[in-house]
């Protein structure tokens, strides 16, 4: 009963319930002066006419535009006026300003090095097409000497969190999409503090809808009150607008300007298992050390004037500002951020050019496969062409409706000849990509249409990097933990769960 009702009480039902009240006016107040000016039946009529035109017209992906057809469709008095109201899902004005307004002014920051392009370039065109690609549209340039550790699953990712932020001498970033207090971020919160009266420089930003489950409003105080530098993103609030959509999806740490993280893992218990939600849980995370830490530091520096309204001095943030550090060389390492604030959708498209340039296997974890009709061909011409694609997905869902969804494309797929896997033990949150031996990408963005188009994401793209074959070895041995999808067991699912799944898969790109 106690927590029946400390769930009710919580933030996120009062404020959703708010919305409810708000959305259920909206229609009756259009109900309300349907029946009482008649007249205005026509313009209703030939606003939904036009909207769908717009729609039919617009340069989008089909997979957003119909379920939205439908809905005008089925609600030709109303589906006009909801899509004006609900259905842009640009950034709002107010959010897209201000941000752009930053990276304008902090783009300079990023300048890339020819001679490691050109290095890239004699070695294989192909990839250093892939490089050329996030440079030109994310502005983050490729660096070496920067060492790459892959850490998986969340545990590993904990204890060398924890030991490198016990060696910070000048300043912390942290940035979350989840936080949540427990044994992870507890022991984190200690170091943190700790260092802040050392006079460590220690700063978190994190994401609000994200964190709307886990800690109470307003707690970026509590976090202050520890003498951390704290700003909470987005801030949700009970009114109905497109920008609760855009969120800050991104995991990364930055410490003392050369050592970085970033991944999947968020700084909640079920990320290391001290938890249990949905089985075991199967996480990636990446750890750089040296130059390319720079990116991640812009990132976060460009957030961090977004929502403290100050300008930063960004040089004394770069990795050989204090001390200049040799790591050798471990490859090229190209962290990168995407952002809905464009229509170049950066992390889709880098994950096409892996699959298109591969010339022996491509192996990918994600914990959502919900993906649009360009990644979907490309994943099927692959394989046609005789490709090694391996797609591994949880078997223990987080959320069953979006599990229904993802196990929607397993025909298509393994018709084409990708071999699909559910991690039998739980849940695997890893989002990652290697192919070839040569090239990886470890990051924060799923294979879904939320994390494509409306959230902040970040990852970081390796060629010829320790962790690359890091990554492969751990993909294998995960295998073993795996069941393997048939088109048999496709087949076995009932009828009416087959029926409901393609109903949610038509309006999938709205959840």
């Amino acid at each position: 009963m106690k927590k029946l009702l400390k769930f009710l009480l919580s933030r996120v039902v009062i404020v959703g319930l708010l919305i409810l009240l708000q959305a259920v006016f909206f229609v009756v107040a259009l109900w309300m002066l349907n029946e009482k000016f008649a007249y205005l039946y026509p313009f209703m009529l030939a606003l939904s006419i036009i909207c769908v035109i717009w729609i039919v017209g617009k340069q989008s992906n089909p997979a957003y535009k119909i379920p939205w057809i439908i809905i005008i469709l089925a609600l030709p008095i109303f589906g006009g006026l909801f899509y004006v109201f609900f259905g842009n899902n640009k950034v709002p004005k107010a959010l897209r300003g201000q941000v752009e307004v930053i990276y304008e002014k902090t783009g300079d920051f990023l300048v890339s090095n020819q001679a490691v392009t050109r290095e890239i370039q004699a070695q294989s065109k192909h990839t250093a097409k892939q490089s050329r690609y996030i440079s030109t549209h994310s502005y983050y340039p490729v660096y070496k000497n920067t060492q790459t550790t892959y850490l998986s699953p969340g545990e590993e990712l904990f204890a060398a969190l924890v030991e490198e932020l016990k060696k910070a001498e000048h300043f912390i970033f942290m940035e979350y999409f989840i936080i949540e207090e427990g044994v992870m971020f507890d022991t984190v919160m200690d170091i943190l503090e700790e260092k802040a009266r050392a006079g460590v420089d220690v700063r978190m930003i994190y994401d609000d809808v994200g964190s709307l489950m886990t800690v109470p409003s307003g707690y970026y105080k509590k976090i202050r009150s520890r003498g951390i530098k704290c700003y909470v993103f987005n801030e949700f609030r009970p009114r109905l607008q497109m920008q609760l959509n855009n969120r800050d999806h991104r995991k990364i740490t930055v410490i003392d300007g050369h050592v970085g993280f970033t991944g999947g893992i968020n700084l909640a218990d079920e990320y290391i298992n001290e938890k249990e939600r949905f089985g075991h849980w199967k996480d990636a995370s990446i750890m750089l050390k040296g130059d390319a830490v720079w990116n991640l530091s812009v990132m976060f520096l460009q957030f961090w004037q977004y929502c403290s309204k100050q300008t930063e001095d960004f040089e004394k943030f770069r990795p050989d500002y204090y001390q200049h550090r040799d790591y050798g060389f471990d490859g090229y390492v190209q962290p990168y951020a995407d952002s809905p604030l464009d229509a170049e959708i950066v992390g889709e498209n880098v994950y096409l050019n892996i699959i298109s340039n591969a010339t022996e296997y491509v192996y990918i974890n994600t914990p959502y496969l919900i993906v649009d009709n360009e990644t979907l061909q490309a994943l099927s011409l692959a394989a046609k062409s005789g490709i090694d694609v391996r797609i591994v997905t949880p078997h223990i869902p987080d959320k069953w409706y979006v599990h229904m969804v993802t196990r929607s494309y397993y025909r298509t797929l393994i018709e084409a000849g990708v071999k699909i896997y559910e991690y039998t033990p739980g849940f695997i949150h890893s989002k990652t990509f290697v192919a070839d031996d040569a090239v990886a990408v470890v990051g924060t963005t799923n294979l879904d249409f939320r994390s494509l188009y409306l959230h902040f994401e970040c990852g970081v793209w390796m060629y010829k990097s320790r962790a690359v074959s890091q990554l492969k070895a751990d993909y294998l041995a995960t295998l073993k933990k795996c069941e393997q999808m048939t088109l048999q067991k496709c087949d076995s699912e009932p009828l009416p769960k087959r029926m409901l799944t393609s109903v949610l898969k038509v309006f999938s790109p709205l959840m």
